[in-house]
């Protein structure tokens, strides 16, 4: 899951960076409103975690020119405002939710799995496909009842594919969801993680049908059909 952080704090917006990487997430930082609205404008992002205060553009601003623009990216409104006159004017503005300045890791967290897990998202926690499961709250992956041990990125990378049961999927799509924005990601990289996935997934049970094939000149796709 690809999140993008819009906060002017550099040491904040850095925490938040490298916690939610700890948590398989794929995440891009942007430190001002302006940068920020651009990438939430034309990137593809599953969350927004949005600061009120910035520079150059603030963040009412951005939730607005977002849904005006048809973006409904969910966004999590960040703000050290406590009064509710100030909450009020966020979720008004186009917010899905607000977390108060300071705020515990753990909470901020729980409220992007709460966000996610809408209906509208579609994001469930439990995938399957076929006799693959894969768990994004635990970050547990099983096939046939067998555990399946696999890194970090190869967790998010068997995520978005499963998200995409029976669609195909190009390298750019890949390395754009799965990949922060500034990763140095070249499309044979996805070719090598997609190696390792089916050396996991697919090998091991040679009584199954492989479930991760490869589309020639279009890209790839998970799912049994």
């Amino acid at each position: 899951m690809r999140i993008l952080v819009i906060e002017d704090e550099h040491r904040i917006a850095n925490s938040i960076k490298k916690g939610l990487e700890q948590e398989r997430y794929a995440v891009d930082v942007a430190y001002s409103g302006d940068k920020g609205f651009d990438l939430a404008s034309t990137e593809e992002y599953d969350l927004i975690i949005l600061d009120l205060m910035l520079p150059q553009m603030d963040g009412l601003k951005i939730c607005q020119e977002l849904r005006l623009k048809n973006i409904h990216t969910p966004i999590l409104i960040l703000t050290a405002k406590s009064q509710v006159q100030d909450k009020v004017e966020g979720l008004n503005s186009g917010a899905d939710d607000y977390l108060t300045k300071p705020f515990s890791f753990e909470e901020l967290v729980a409220r992007i799995r709460a966000l996610v897990r809408r209906p509208k998202n579609s994001l469930d926690s439990l995938l399957v496909v076929a006799d693959l499961k894969l768990d994004t709250i635990n970050f547990f992956t099983q096939r046939s009842g067998q555990e399946i041990k696999l890194s970090s990125k190869e967790f998010s990378l068997l995520e978005y594919l499963m998200r995409h049961g029976n669609q195909i999927l190009t390298k750019e799509q890949i390395i754009a969801h799965v990949w922060n924005y500034e990763a140095d990601i070249l499309p044979n990289t996805v070719e090598v993680y997609i190696r390792n996935l089916r050396r996991k997934i697919d090998l091991p049970f040679k009584n199954k049908k492989p479930l991760i094939q490869t589309i020639r000149g279009f890209g790839y796709k998970i799912g049994l059909g």
